[in-house]
């Protein structure tokens, strides 16, 4: 009797699905790992539905409130549940707006610095010789940076605003991506899998981006999520230093900026966009070490 599901090829191909539950198994393990995926999950509904979430809009102010306490304290309004900043402008507000533009930084920064990371990675690792000596030096240079010094300063070259602090940022991580793919590269390139495509007649191009760089991916992919959280980090250290975002934008860095000299006074105006900055970056390590269990086979137990 024929197999009807193998003949018409529907069905879920099932070493695919066991590399799944296996992934799953060792991620699910680390029980803060799943806490943070659920609470990554939960920013990202909250900057896609801000606009039906938010009570007002980011940059609308109400004169009669100005620095409003929360909704629990004294003084306080049901209206603005998180209290209002220096001109008026609902917190609560803000802070969810916030979350699209943090998710955004992270998201454009990491996918910046991966993708220049991986090709310029994978080009020195492969060809060794000089251009492997000049690519690396040039990553040591960076390197021996502070990284938000070394932002800071492209960012005062670039001019402030949001897109030249993302792109300083993306400069700055790129070397970890450059080292981590340099170093898998080196220690797949002699594998036999490698020289049997080699001897079949495949290209440069080819051996470096489809036969080898598809089995270099975990780490990359462990890098890529710590450097998420560095990225969002970095733009709010400089939001904060007035090179990032500029104000109305409700990015968080920017909003402790405004509020540093109502500290005193106005707790909620400095405590609320910290703590959004605390839980998003924590939510992103704890999913980056739940990766790297998952992913890394010496940390896999039998």
């Amino acid at each position: 009797m024929t197999d009807t599901t193998s003949a018409t090829g529907v069905g879920t191909d099932p070493s695919r699905r066991a590399r799944f539950a296996e992934f799953w198994f060792y991620f699910s393990e680390n029980r803060g790992a799943v806490i943070g995926l659920w609470v990554f999950i939960g920013l990202v509904i909250l900057a896609l539905l801000a606009p039906w979430i938010a009570p007002y809009a980011p940059a609308e102010q109400f004169r009669d409130a100005v620095l409003v306490p929360p909704a629990w304290e004294e003084g306080g309004s049901s209206a603005f549940l998180l209290g209002t900043d220096p001109v008026g402008r609902d917190m609560l507000s803000r802070l969810i707006y916030g979350t699209r533009y943090s998710l955004f930084i992270g998201t454009i920064v990491t996918a910046l610095a991966l993708t220049s990371g991986i090709i310029v990675g994978v080009i020195a690792g492969y060809f060794r010789g000089w251009v492997d000596t000049v690519i690396m030096r040039i990553m040591d240079i960076i390197l021996a940076f502070p990284s938000l010094l070394l932002a800071l300063v492209l960012v005062a070259v670039l001019g402030p605003g949001l897109t030249n602090a993302m792109i300083a940022i993306a400069l700055v991580l790129q070397p970890h991506f450059v080292r981590l793919t340099r170093a898998a590269v080196m220690a797949e390139k002699n594998r036999d899998y490698v020289v049997a495509a080699k001897v079949a007649g495949a290209g440069h191009m080819r051996l470096m981006f489809k036969t080898i760089l598809p089995n270099c991916l975990a780490p990359l992919i462990v890098q890529g999520t710590l450097s998420f959280s560095n990225a969002i980090l970095d733009a709010a250290a400089l939001g904060f230093l007035g090179m990032g975002a500029q104000p109305p934008t409700p990015e968080w860095g920017t909003m402790l900026a405004e509020a540093r000299e109502f500290i005193m006074r106005a707790w909620w105006v400095v405590t609320f966009p910290g703590i959004a900055i605390l839980v998003t970056v924590l939510a992103i390590n704890l999913v980056g070490d739940g990766l790297r269990d998952a992913l890394d086979p010496k940390l896999k137990r039998s």
